[in-house]
């Protein structure tokens, strides 16, 4: 099916860029604007692939005319609110114009944010009687009975001073299932729905639903003397489903209750599923980012088997998740990324069978496993560049970008790739197969720099994976994250901000308390609660913390992973105290001490779900004292200094965590605002001491965690 996909909610002046799905480059495709509001004059270009600017408030409808038929396309605009507030994003074009020569972006900076930025949304839906018990159809029948309830539940930006009841909430039912309703011959669901009083529920009877069902919806809220903010939209879907399939879901212990909902027993059968929420497996996951070239010191063409004989020791630490970076046919350049066959394995790591047998091994020891997808260039010495360059005619000219210096389009200076032309829908038909060639053996995809490619192809990419595997996991390299990347886009966002503050508490450039901070930031510009955070202190294109921060702001920056809500990673050798950055890793000198750490820490955080991405984050006061109790009155001093700690409680209903994390060279003893028990959960051993004032202390080198009690 062409259709361009689901619905758009942009401001007003905001590209976005608009592409027929699953094309066939030898077809024609034409855009229109069908309706807008009275007083746009927007305008649609004439190519296959386009961009579209609305220029006032409303609602618009597309049309795509393609050789399946013709195709409406829904984008609901708002008044540009986002002067002096950081929002970036939303459109991976806009992100991609910011600066038309792609001028260099300070890697992995924070980004300051002012004003007040976006409220949040969630969205649920069931299935359940019709309200007063009556007919909600045209006619008796299966919508006689019951109807498709959507709920969405607003959340106020934390900065902002508006209440829940007063944010507004907009809903747009997807037009590829409306468009699938009137083929079958049903209600139109655009037609059939109402919403609540109160604007928080859409009600839908289920005559008017086909196979499947989509509804999204965005928070809105004016702040008093300003324009109104949005947020990501959230979104969720109602299946028709056969009765055996849910009944074998139901005994499934590991089925998550918050994507599956059972319905009555007379009715027809239906499932729920929130399309925006991360797998249920990320909830407890932890990642381990192998640089696969040097991993293993292998021989040439060995890099695999080698690999794969370190999969007992990989999973013997704990973790459950392998990030392999490229493994594909590449330039000769060590990392990979520049990669000149996308359809086979580089001849230097192994073989196909070497590679799927590496990701066998994975799999037997209860790993998954990420390809490292790109999506946004390919080598100088790929085949079409090499064709594209020498000849102005060639017919892979128009498949990259081109600046007018007759060069190729690329970022950060980087000579050895050409940015591919995602307008081009030959390269479009191209990445397609590709992700069709690799993700059925893989468990998700590392999507490099996936803030250079247009949201477009994203969201076409997550809807051709999620329909095969909704469990298959989508990470985006996204630095500095961009909240409306986890609109219909992906599961995971790499932590950017997280790790800057890690490396600047470090280097003493910032308290500790700080890191509490850039969790905080999240939902402060605007990511929904159910995003997830890959967080890291190191990866392939970082100095190792410990170099640059020492060993015992190393040790507290690492608990500080597994300690803040998020998903953990561990780069290859982080665990044993390796220094380089992408030498072969040291095995035969590893650091035991380092090693047992980390094996605690994530013994510790499987034990205690609490301190996973669905933990509770809350601030407790807390007092720092150098390691002598018979200071008076107690202070700082010595190697310790209040602002190298901060402590926080964790909770997740069944249990209340106390961490306190310690970014010193010397042990802290550190007081905190809460009642606690007097056990190390991490060491399992006492940690309390009383000071000379007859106060409890949490005794701390890198990381303490205790039970709160009431």
């Amino acid at each position: 099916m062409h259709h361009p996909g689901p619905p758009r909610f942009l401001s007003t002046g905001e590209t976005t860029q608009l592409a027929p799905r699953d094309p066939d480059p030898t077809a024609e495709y034409e855009w229109r604007v069908a309706d807008a509001p009275p007083d746009s004059e927007a305008t649609v270009g004439e190519d296959s692939v386009t961009e579209f600017t609305p220029d006032v408030p409303g609602q618009y409808r597309l049309g795509l005319d393609a050789p399946d038929g013709d195709h409406l396309l829904t984008v609901r605009a708002f008044a540009a609110s986002y002067e002096g507030v950081d929002v970036a994003g939303g459109s991976g074009t806009a992100i991609r114009d910011r600066d038309a020569d792609h001028a260099a972006i300070d890697y992995g900076a924070e980004r300051p944010h002012e004003g007040v930025g976006r409220p949040r949304v969630r969205l649920d839906a069931t299935v359940e009687e019709a309200e007063g018990g009556g007919a909600s159809g045209d006619a008796a029948g299966e919508g006689e009975r019951t109807e498709v309830v959507v709920r969405a539940t607003p959340t106020p930006n934390p900065e902002s001073a508006l209440d829940a009841s007063e944010l507004a909430v907009t809903f747009v039912v997807d037009d590829r299932d409306v468009e699938r309703a009137v083929a079958e011959g049903r209600r139109n669901p655009r037609d059939a729905f109402r919403t609540t009083d109160d604007g928080r529920a859409l009600r839908i009877p289920v005559d008017a639903v086909p196979d499947r069902l989509r509804v999204h919806a965005v928070a809105v809220a004016r702040e008093p003397g300003r324009e109104q903010r949005v947020s990501v939209a959230d979104a969720v879907a109602v299946e028709r489903a056969d009765r055996s399939e849910l009944a074998d879901a139901d005994e499934d212990e590991t089925a998550d209750p918050d994507l599956t909902t059972p319905v009555d027993a007379d009715g027809p059968a239906f499932e729920t599923v929130r399309l925006n929420q991360p797998p249920e497996w990320t909830a407890d996951a932890t990642v381990y980012e192998v640089y696969v070239r040097t991993f293993a010191d292998a021989d040439e063409g060995e890099a695999f088997e080698s690999i794969a004989e370190r999969i007992p020791e990989i999973a013997d630490l704990g973790v459950d998740t392998l990030w392999l970076t490229p493994v594909l046919q590449h330039d000769g350049k060590p990392h990979g990324y520049n990669i000149v066959d996308f359809f086979d394995v580089a001849e230097d790591l192994g073989d196909r069978d070497e590679y799927e047998a590496l990701v066998e091994a994975a799999h037997d020891h209860g790993m998954r496993v990420l390809f490292d997808f790109v999506a946004n260039h390919t080598a100088r010495d790929h085949e079409w560049f090499e064709d594209a360059y020498r000849n102005p005619d060639s017919p892979y000219r128009d498949r990259f970008e081109w600046q007018e210096s007759g060069e190729p389009g690329t970022y950060f200076d980087w000579e050895l790739i050409a940015n591919l032309n995602h307008a081009n829908l030959d390269v479009r038909r191209f990445l397609l197969d590709v992700i069709d060639e690799w993700a059925p053996l893989v468990d998700g995809f590392r999507c490099d720099m996936a803030w250079a490619v247009p949201d477009s192809f994203w969201r076409e990419l997550r809807d051709r994976v999620k329909d095969i595997d909704r469990e298959f996991l989508l990470m985006d390299e996204t630095i500095p994250y961009i909240p409306g990347f986890h609109e219909g886009m992906f599961d995971i966002h790499f932590d950017a901000t997280l790790y800057f503050q890690l490396r600047q508490v470090g280097r003493g450039a910032e308290p500790a308390a700080s890191v509490l901070d850039a969790i905080d930031q999240r939902a402060e510009i605007g990511f929904p609660d159910h995003a997830g955070f890959l967080q890291y202190i190191e990866n392939h294109d970082e100095t190792r913390y410990r170099v640059e921060c020492g060993d015992a702001a190393a040790a507290a920056a690492g608990a500080a992973t597994f300690t803040l809500p998020g998903v953990p990673m561990v780069y290859a050798g982080q665990e044993i105290g390796q220094r380089g950055r992408r030498d072969a890793i040291a095995w035969e000198h590893a650091r035991d001490e380092v090693r047992d750490r980390y094996e605690r820490l994530l013994s510790t955080r499987d034990d205690h779900p609490a301190l996973g991405p669905e933990g509770g984050l809350e601030r407790v006061g807390y007092h720092v004292a150098s390691g002598d109790l018979s200071e008076r009155p107690i202070v700082a001093s010595g190697d310790v200094h209040p602002d190298d700690v901060v402590a926080f409680r964790r909770s997740d209903g069944a249990e209340s965590l106390i961490v306190v994390l310690n970014f010193a060279p010397d042990e802290a003893s550190v007081a905190v605002d809460a009642d606690h028990t007097d056990r190390d959960l991490v060491t399992g051993e006492s940690c309390v001491v009383v000071d000379g004032e007859g106060t409890e202390r949490i005794r701390v080198d890198e990381v303490a965690i205790v039970r709160e009690t009431e």
